[in-house]
C-alpha cells in the first residue's frame, strides 16, 4: 500500500506525539489550578463573587422621610453612614412618606417594597396617635404590615411609638402598648420608641417641637444602632 504523496508515512512501531497550539498550553497552565480547586468543592460559581451589600428598607411617615432636613440629615442617610462606620456594607432605602398614617402604609407596602429588599425597619404610628386613631384600628393595620413582611420572609425592626401625653391616660395605655405586643406576636427586633432621648427637648427638635434636627437624628441613631446591628444578623444568618 502506497502513502498519500506528501504525507509521510507513519514508522512502524512509532508512537505519534500530539503537537499542541501554544495558546491551549498556555491556557492550560493559567486556569488548571481553578480546575482542580472547582473539582474539589472550593470554589464555586456562588463563591466566587463578592457579598451583596444588605439593603435595608426604613419604612415610615415624617420623623424617616426627614421633614424639614436635608436629605443627607435623614434618619435612613444617617443611619446608613453609621453602619459603614462600623464596616457593615449596607444600603439604607428612605421609604417615608410625609403625614403617613398606619393604614396608609399598609395600603402601599405591597407595591412599593423592593424586590431586592433584605431587611425593614417599620416606623409607623406617630400620625395616628396625634390623629387620635382608635388604636384598635392602628394595630390592625400594623399586624397586617407584620404578616406581608412575615410571608416575605423579611426580618424586622419594629420602631415603637408613644401615644402624646395630651390625649390621656385611657388613650394612652391602649396605644403604647400597641408596639410591645406586635413586637412579641411577630418575634422581630423591637425598639420602644423611635424618639427615646430626643422628644420634647427643644435643643434636639425643630421649631415644631414635633420633628428632630440633624443632632436629634443623631442621637436616634446611636440609640438605634445596636438594634440595626441585630437586624443585619438575622439577615446573615438566612
Amino acid at each position: 500500500m502506497f502513502a498519500a504523496p506528501g504525507i509521510p508515512k507513519k514508522p512502524s512501531g512509532q508512537r505519534r506525539l500530539l503537537r499542541l497550539p501554544g495558546f491551549f498550553v498556555r491556557a492550560t497552565v493559567l486556569f488548571f489550578p481553578a480546575f482542580v480547586l472547582l473539582a474539589a468543592g472550593v470554589l464555586s460559581p456562588g463563591k466566587a463573587g463578592a457579598e451583596e451589600p444588605v439593603h435595608i428598607v426604613a419604612f415610615g411617615d415624617s420623623l424617616t422621610a426627614g421633614y424639614g432636613l436635608a436629605p443627607e440629615d435623614a434618619l435612613p442617610a444617617v443611619l446608613e453612614e453609621a453602619l459603614k462606620a462600623k464596616g457593615y456594607d449596607v444600603r439604607v432605602t428612605n421609604s417615608g412618606v410625609s403625614g403617613e398614617t398606619t393604614a396608609g402604609g399598609l395600603a402601599r407596602l405591597e407595591w412599593s417594597l423592593p424586590e431586592d429588599a433584605d431587611a425593614l425597619i417599620l416606623g409607623l404610628g406617630g400620625n395616628d396617635a396625634l390623629r387620635g386613631i382608635r388604636p384598635q384600628a392602628s394595630e390592625a393595620a400594623l399586624n397586617e404590615m407584620l404578616t406581608i413582611l412575615d410571608r416575605r420572609d423579611l426580618p424586622v425592626l419594629l420602631a415603637g411609638m408613644m401615644a402624646p401625653r395630651n390625649l390621656g391616660p385611657d388613650y394612652q395605655r391602649r396605644f403604647d402598648s400597641i408596639y410591645p405586643r406586635l413586637a412579641d406576636k411577630h418575634d422581630v427586633v423591637f425598639y420602644p420608641f423611635i424618639l427615646d432621648g430626643v422628644a420634647a427637648d427643644p435643643a434636639l427638635n425643630q421649631p415644631d417641637g414635633i420633628h428632630p434636627n440633624r443632632q436629634g437624628v443623631d442621637i436616634i441613631v446611636q440609640r438605634m444602632l445596636p438594634f440595626v446591628e441585630e437586624l443585619i444578623e438575622q439577615v446573615r444568618a438566612d
